[in-house]
């Protein structure tokens, strides 16, 4: 099976795409443009952490709800962006659990406080972590680890394999990854305005019914995933048992938000088997 779908990027207003979908079991439907090609990630960074993260409380060399990041805060709040810390700056504005404040300083803490606790520095206790065990070699991170992730769409389909069906972590783990953390919390989703509420899990924001959002109308509200500003984005459907992965190299914006919606129903409706894309 190749998904025809895939082809809609050679129609998005970007200078390079590539775009892969990939079931639970690691089977590639069909990947288009250069998917061995590395991109900035930007905030697609974030689910690669969050899962070395996962790894870290695993081997026991952190708890979820140990103190991390701003006073009152723990693991937990800084993975799901309620630890009160603003979006780029490492201030509080926020008491912990109050509100879904998306935080890449929060991140940063959460890289920084894993590195104190295993003795390595983050970048390589990802790449030991994560990296390394999925055969992601065209992956690394050079920077932030809210941002400045680099990778390609061969490497995220292997790591979207494993989130679906993990090798390196307990279903559990990724059940609750993938589940609402402190329910009810309010916030802005970055690009799309208040959600009310504005749910998000242990490092992936979790689709439900928000309203606008970059995944499709089709996306089941179990969907979970994330984007970012490089114009790039990596989408998990349960429902579906598929998975896509889109990396660009023009910044995020009104053309994103218009063509990624149709490419993820376009796709989606060849996963679920209602013929190609018209």
């Amino acid at each position: 099976m190749s998904l025809t779908s895939l082809a809609l990027i050679e129609n998005w207003p970007v200078p390079s795409a590539a775009a892969g979908v990939v079931r639970a079991d690691g089977t590639v439907l069909g990947t288009h443009g250069p998917v061995g090609r590395r991109f900035p990630l930007a905030s697609v960074t974030k689910p690669l952490t969050a899962y070395a993260a996962l790894v870290a409380y695993e081997e026991g060399a952190v708890e979820l709800d140990e103190p991390a990041g701003p006073p009152g805060a723990t693991v937990r709040h800084l993975l799901a962006h309620t630890s009160g810390l603003a979006f780029d700056e490492h201030r509080v504005t926020a008491p912990p659990g109050d509100r879904r404040l998306y935080s890449n300083a929060g991140f940063e803490q959460l890289g920084d406080h894993i590195a104190k606790a295993t003795d390595i520095p983050f970048a390589e206790y990802l790449r030991q972590a994560v990296l390394e065990p999925l055969g992601m070699t065209a992956t690394s991170l050079e920077g932030s680890p809210a941002k400045d992730g680099v990778s390609s769409v061969e490497d995220l389909l292997r790591f979207a394999a494993e989130v679906q069906a993990p090798r390196l972590l307990d279903t559990r783990t990724v059940a609750a990854a993938m589940s609402v953390q402190y329910p009810g919390t309010k916030g802005v989703l970055p690009g799309y305005g208040h959600q009310n509420p504005n749910d998000w899990g242990l490092g992936f924001e979790i689709r439900d019914a928000k309203s606008p959002h970059w995944t499709g109308a089709s996306s089941s509200p179990r969907t979970f995933g994330h984007f970012g500003q490089s114009g790039t984005f990596l989408w998990i459907d349960p429902e579906a048992g598929a998975a896509a992965v889109a990396l660009t190299d023009r910044a995020f914006g009104p053309w994103a938000a218009e063509a990624w919606p149709v490419f993820t129903d376009a796709v989606l409706g060849e996963v679920r088997g209602s013929g190609p894309a018209r």
